[in-house]
Parts: C-alpha cells; sequence; structure tokens
C-alpha cells in the first residue's frame, strides 16, 4: 500500500501580490493595493489544493531559513502536508512577484531562491518518498536536471504527472514519462514551437502526443479543458464562475488531476473533477487561501 497519494516535487515560494488598476507599459509607474504576503509556488501550491481536497500528500522542495520558509512550512503543515522532504538552507527563500487586475487577470515574475538549489542529489536520498507515492507531480520552477532525476527515480508502478511552467523545451526522457503533460495555451506553444501549425487546441494537442507523452491536458481557462490519449481527443466543459483572481488555479488543476488519477479514475473523469476545483478557485483572493476543500466543491 502506498503512503501517499500524491507527492509534488517543485518550488516553495513567497507570493507577494499587489492589486492594480492595469499593468505598467514600459517605463512606467503606477500605483497599487497594500502589498499582502502569501504562501505559494507551484509545488507548494499542488501540495496545500491536494491535501485539501482530501489527498494523502508530501512535497519534496527546498525553501530558506528565513521567514517566508517559516510562514511556507506553516502553511503546508496547516494544510496536512507532510513536510519530511522540506529542506531548509542554501540560498533565500523563492520569491514571485505577482500584480493582479480587476479582471481577476494576474502577471508574474519569480525569483526562485532556494527553489534553484534543489538538486538531482536531494532527489536521489528522498528514493522513499518516491516507493510510497501513487503519483508524482512536477513544474518547472526547479531546475531541470533535478526534473530529470525524478524520472530516473520513479517507482515502477508509480505515475508522472507534469506541468511544464515555466516553459521551456523539454528531453525526450522526460515527455516519454509524462501521464499526462499538462499545458495551457502559452506552454502548448513554446513546446510545440514551429511545429504549432493551427489554432486549434485538439491539433496541440495531437502534436504534443507526438512529442512522446502517454497523454496530454490542454487547460483552457474558461473553456475547460481538452484531454487526449491514444484513445482520441475530447472536450471537457467549463464551470460558470464569476472569477475574482486566478492565481493558483493551474496548481489547484494539477493537484486535483492528478490525485484522481492516482484514484484510477479515467482521464476524461478526472479532467472534469480538476475543471470544477479550478473554478472554486477563482472565485478566491490568493493561491493557497482559495483552495477548495470537498466541502466548498458541493456549494459550487
Amino acid at each position: 500500500m502506498n503512503d501517499y497519494d500524491l507527492l509534488v516535487v517543485g518550488s516553495a515560494n513567497a507570493d507577494l501580490v499587489i492589486g492594480v488598476e492595469r499593468r505598467p507599459g514600459a517605463g512606467e509607474t503606477v500605483l497599487g493595493s497594500d502589498l499582502a504576503v502569501h504562501p505559494g509556488g507551484k509545488g507548494a501550491n499542488q501540495a496545500v489544493a491536494a491535501a485539501r481536497l482530501g489527498a494523502r500528500t508530501a512535497l519534496l522542495a527546498r525553501v530558506g531559513d528565513d521567514g517566508h520558509g517559516r510562514l511556507l512550512l506553516d502553511s503546508l503543515r496547516a494544510a496536512g502536508v507532510d513536510t519530511v522532504g522540506v529542506l531548509v538552507g542554501g540560498a533565500p527563500t523563492g520569491v514571485a512577484l505577482i500584480t493582479v487586475d480587476p479582471s481577476g487577470d494576474n502577471s508574474i515574475v519569480v525569483s526562485p531562491g532556494a527553489n534553484g538549489r534543489l538538486t538531482p542529489g536531494d532527489v536521489r536520498a528522498a528514493g522513499s518518498l518516491f516507493h510510497a507515492s501513487r503519483v508524482v507531480s512536477v513544474q518547472l520552477e526547479i531546475p531541470l536536471e533535478t526534473v530529470v532525476e525524478v524520472v530516473r527515480s520513479l517507482a515502477p508502478d508509480s505515475r508522472f504527472v507534469l506541468n511544464p511552467s515555466p516553459p521551456r523545451p523539454l528531453p525526450r526522457e522526460v515527455l516519454d514519462a509524462c501521464d499526462p503533460l499538462i499545458v495551457n495555451e502559452h506552454e502548448a506553444k513554446v513546446i510545440l514551437g514551429d511545429a504549432r501549425v493551427s489554432d486549434r487546441a485538439e491539433d496541440w494537442a495531437r502534436l504534443l502526443l507526438a512529442k512522446g507523452p502517454r497523454s496530454v491536458v490542454v487547460t483552457l481557462g474558461g473553456e475547460g479543458a481538452l484531454v487526449a490519449d491514444k484513445g482520441g481527443v475530447s472536450r471537457v466543459p467549463s464551470v460558470p464562475v464569476r472569477p475574482v483572481d486566478t492565481t493558483g488555479a493551474g496548481d489547484a488543476f494539477t493537484a486535483a488531476l492528478a490525485w484522481r488519477l492516482g484514484r484510477g479514475e479515467a482521464l476524461e473523469e478526472a479532467a472534469a473533477y480538476a475543471v470544477r476545483v479550478g473554478a472554486a478557485t477563482v472565485t478566491r483572493k490568493g493561491a493557497q487561501d482559495s483552495f477548495p476543500t470537498q466541502a466548498d466543491l458541493a456549494a459550487l
């Protein structure tokens, strides 16, 4: 029996959030709201989102020995995440600078800090976590060589989920392990490059499948999602909500999808559940503060 439904390997950041009426242009200064500091980072976000839904979750990450690191550890533990794999020290905790406009859209700049010091050696030292986990979920706010080592450390019966954010070209070894590869429109464009010869998400999914992943999910914001595997391509409808802040919605979607896949659900079924989780997330401000529980989903 697996000790964990989900092991997340990735980043842990302090989110520094400012609301703005509009984003500044080059050389321009705009006034914003008071600064708010929240626990974030794609790895920590996914771990908290999954734990809030009821998944037995562990996180492998690195934070600094500072106030932001303590904020993150407190948030993870409060959500029920096992932090045995969270390493401390080596660099300051990573920071994300986030602006949110009145429509709820955000722009993010990340200073990796300690996330950039999560090494392949750290992954090898955490072998017991990999062998105790049904699903392993990763993003790209940590070094690519560390992601490669995660693929090499997977247990034979575990499933690998990758959200390539921020996007970059990926080695075939990583692409071949993805089940699924989860991308939004921007990430799909970067990975496909010149191969993107169409504006249809269905075509992107087929082209991405041809690069090696066992399955692909394309998130489409307010239009839901699209899933693709050897059985074909299908759309998953959206849940209509009034968005307040989209920060963390993709992380919540990925966490929910990974957890449900680990429970044995089919890709389309798991994606439908994840769309509901993502929709619930955008109705609240912040990242981890906005992640729903099962009770929140029932009320959606």
